[in-house]
């Protein structure tokens, strides 16, 4: 691939553009925005300048409600050899495609699983997809260029290409990404009339479960609105144990004891099928899930005590695999966990121990 257009500089085109720019890729960029392109354009993505003919690879990165009009156009006007979309949504668009008329030969819808809370280009960086995947969604009349095209993009992009039906595809994303983030607005709204004093108690886990409520509202009402089908089925499934729940949260006020024995069995089966469902999330370099040991240290809000802690974990000969931060309500301070290996952490907390560190139990 020498030439690219990438038709919308959101998140997702401009940091497609970035990438291939960055691997030597010539890339113009096209936005009903013209601003939006030259920012992109600023930023190292390309050039918001026109093609002179056409390109190797249109990239449609434009929201799933226009995507196939977006297409359309693109294909009528000749822009390119082969197109794609990245799309969160992926069997609607092919059949507005199939009703338009549009010769599919050359085209392939496509999914990066991938993105941020923030929008526009100014979120983009060309290391987005590192390692992430890659959804492409080849139909029987798919050509191979177009396929080889795609496939390419995705090697540029550093991503690990994953083959599925399309309709699979939204069924797949409304239970591992569009449900999450209403299940995560709905939490959070819950935040919005709380008492001051409750919401000064929130702690890692709220913000956990409300990290993707930060998201912007109207790119996702555009893409929940092209699948709302399997969305709503997987809501409805979640609302059933919703209502199971909450009848059983109401059987353990009873005075009655085996009402509340029946309470706590419903209860405990909630959370031991959330076990096992969390068990079955891939893990780093998406491996099998590992259960990983927890060095709990207390850090104070300075300059560099992040980079030092990380530091003194290395001389100690200690990976860390993850990280979080607590930070302390009120206090130029807070807890960071960091996740070791189970058999390394008791070298790790020995360690932090004589370098200074307050590592907590």
């Amino acid at each position: 691939m020498r030439t690219a257009l990438v038709i919308g500089t959101g998140l997702i085109g401009t940091s497609v553009a970035l990438a291939l720019a960055g691997r030597g890729v010539t890339v113009h960029l096209r936005d009903h925005d013209p601003t939006r392109a030259a920012t992109a354009a600023a930023l190292g993505a390309g050039t918001d300048e026109p093609p002179e003919g056409p390109v190797d690879l249109a990239i449609v990165a434009v929201p799933p409600t226009r995507v196939a009009a977006t297409l359309a156009e693109a294909v009528r006007n000749g822009v390119a050899r082969g197109y794609l979309d990245v799309a969160s949504v992926k069997g609607g668009p092919r059949r507005e495609l199939e009703a338009l008329g549009i010769d599919l030969g050359a085209y392939i819808g496509t999914h990066p699983m991938a993105g941020k809370e923030r929008s526009g280009p100014l979120a983009a960086t060309a290391d987005l997809f590192d390692g992430r995947p890659w959804v492409l969604t080849p139909a029987g009349d798919t050509g191979t260029d177009v396929l080889n095209l795609a496939l390419e993009l995705v090697a540029l992009c550093r991503a690990v290409p994953v083959v599925m039906d399309a309709d699979a595809h939204d069924r797949a994303v409304a239970l591992v990404s569009h449900t999450p983030q209403l299940v995560s607005s709905l939490v959070a709204a819950r935040l919005t009339e709380a008492d001051e004093t409750a919401v000064r108690l929130c702690g890692q886990g709220i913000r956990d479960v409300t990290r993707i409520a930060a998201s912007d509202p109207t790119m996702w009402v555009e893409i929940l609105s092209a699948n709302p089908g399997p969305v709503a089925d997987v809501l409805a499934g979640v609302a059933a144990d919703l209502d199971g729940t909450v009848e059983a949260l109401r059987a353990l006020q009873s005075a009655d004891e085996e009402k509340r024995r029946g309470g706590t069995a419903v209860v405990e089966d909630v959370l031991r099928r959330g076990n096992t469902g969390r068990a079955r999330v891939p893990g780093k370099h998406g491996a099998g899930p590992v259960a990983y040991e927890v060095v709990a240290v207390l850090i104070s809000d300075r300059p560099g005590e992040l980079a030092r802690i990380f530091a003194d974990a290395g001389r100690a000969g200690v990976n860390v695999e993850d990280v979080r931060i607590e930070h302390a309500t009120g206090q130029q301070a807070g807890l960071v966990q960091l996740m070791v290996e189970p058999a390394a952490a008791p070298a790790l907390s020995a360690a932090l121990r004589q370098r200074g560190w307050s590592v907590r139990q």
